[in-house]
């Protein structure tokens, strides 16, 4: 091996992710111009307040690139603060200084490096956020689609890995559909109020705000300049912005994490139920087929589920480091020496994670492949035994609940030892001569009379979830 390989994280251990559109939304360099954002939205706030020239605000606006800037260095050096913002604003600082002098002084004035991390991270949740619920809305209309094309599709409800009861594909689909609208509803409620800015100071007294503003007004009085400045910050952000500085309350960011594994745990379980229903003795689903994609390296004739797999393996991972982010909540004083900073790579991973579970599983279901066929071949694989709930049912009345189960367990464990068709062990049955002519015998043994009220649930569904507009990739 020749040279020397790239350091720098390409996603090779995280395909999930690889090349999809959270990555670069959750990128360093996207995380970098987050924080240059924030710090020009703090200086256009404080020049909207009065006490920053509007032409210095202009300058550092202008400025705040993140390709001005050598993101290695800064990655380097933030490690004598243990932060990145310390660096930043230091070089930031001479890159304004540069083009005028006076507006350098107007950088980060009053702040400190957890305001403008804090702005960041929620700078660069909304932007993930925002892909990840275009994504959802076009996997929910996907969803639709198949629970009204499928929605007298019978196949065998499992229980505990088994056949249970008929039911129907439409129904799973309308499941899916619904854990997916929900957890997209949960994620547009915190993407309305959760996402806040951070504006505390150093303790979280705005007292270097309030101190350049009494400065600047002659030491007159500033009464609710710091709730004036908070609310113009979050205006020039689009964030919201909270009661209180949230420095060592972590609450926002323990909210969104869990929202984070909540999508994730949704878009694992249709993974999860894709991979089970596409086994080669089942076959009842496939994935949409593509060049390259499932195959394995030692077996030519395999079409691996890859994209439940990626999408089951973001699902797995997501909820683990959400449980770091609950437990940095524990933050001690004004500020804590090592629970901030363990946000930091967790609350990336949930991003990224999920955004590439999305955009995964968005194009899992529009090219989801159902097969009728073999579903309703699959529910004959126990001869009659998926419906023998609805023949107890049936015989009750007239056995009385107590031997009708036992003749139905006496028959149905004859049927699985012996293969004998249930309908011929049943018509054996002493206790049910004369009851029943094979014909209403064979209509009692049909999987399609006992799918409940399959069909009714599935449409509720589909009136509660009625089918949006779908935006493009690029709205939000």
């Amino acid at each position: 091996m020749t040279g020397t390989l790239p350091s720098l994280d390409a996603g090779l251990l995280s395909p999930v992710r690889a090349g999809t559109p959270a990555e670069a939304a959750t990128s360093d360099g996207a995380w970098l111009q987050a924080m240059l954002d924030a710090e020009a939205a703090l200086v256009r706030a404080q020049a909207a307040l009065g006490n920053v020239p509007a032409g210095a605000a202009a300058t550092i606006t202008e400025l705040a690139r993140a390709d001005l800037l050598d993101l290695r260095e800064l990655a380097l050096l933030s490690r004598g603060a243990a932060n990145p913002v310390v660096s930043l604003v230091q070089a930031f600082t001479r890159l304004v200084a540069d083009k005028d002098p006076a507006a350098a002084d107007y950088v980060h004035r009053g702040s400190t490096s957890q305001d403008i991390f804090d702005t960041a991270l929620m700078l660069v949740a909304g932007r993930a956020l925002a892909l990840l619920a275009a994504d959802l809305e076009h996997i929910a209309g996907s969803l639709r689609v198949l629970a009204e094309e499928h929605t007298d599709a019978l196949m065998a409800g499992r229980t505990l890995a088994l056949h249970a009861v008929p039911t129907t594909f439409g129904l799973k689909a309308a499941g899916w559909l619904t854990a997916v609208t929900e957890a997209a509803d949960r994620l547009r409620v915190l993407r309305e109020g959760g996402l806040v800015v951070q504006l505390g100071g150093a303790a979280g007294t705005l007292a270097g705000y309030v101190e350049y503003e009494k400065l600047h007004g002659g030491g007159a009085s500033t009464g609710g300049y710091a709730r004036r400045l908070t609310e113009r910050f979050a205006a020039e952000t689009g964030l919201s912005a909270p009661t209180l500085p949230w420095h060592s309350n972590r609450l926002p960011i323990a909210a969104l994490a869990a929202e984070l594994a909540l999508v994730t745990g949704v878009l694992g379980k249709i993974a999860v139920d894709v991979q089970s229903l596409a086994r080669t003795e089942v076959a009842e689903v496939a994935e949409p087929a593509a060049v390259g994609r499932g195959v394995s390296s030692a077996m030519p004739q395999k079409r691996n589920p890859a994209l439940a797999t990626l999408i089951r393996s973001a699902a797995l991972q997501v909820p683990a480091y959400a449980s770091v982010l609950t437990q940095t909540m524990l933050s001690e004083d004004e500020r804590s020496a090592g629970a901030w900073h363990a946000e930091w790579q967790p609350l990336r991973e949930c991003l990224r994670l999920a955004g590439g579970a999305a955009h995964t599983a968005r194009e899992l279901v529009a090219g989801l492949e159902v097969r009728p066929a073999r579903m309703r071949e699959n529910l004959g694989l126990t001869g009659g035994l998926i419906v023998s709930e609805r023949l107890a049912a049936v015989l009750a009345p007239a056995l009385g609940k107590a031997a009708a189960k036992e003749v139905m367990s006496r028959a149905a464990h004859e049927s699985a030892t012996s293969g004998r068709p249930l309908a011929t062990v049943l018509a054996d049955e002493p206790q049910l001569a004369d009851r029943f002519t094979p014909e209403a015998l064979a209509e009692l043994l049909d999987p399609a009379g006992y799918t409940g009220a399959a069909a009714e649930l599935t449409a509720g569904a589909l009136r509660r979830h009625p089918a949006g507009v779908v935006r493009s990739e690029g709205e939000a």
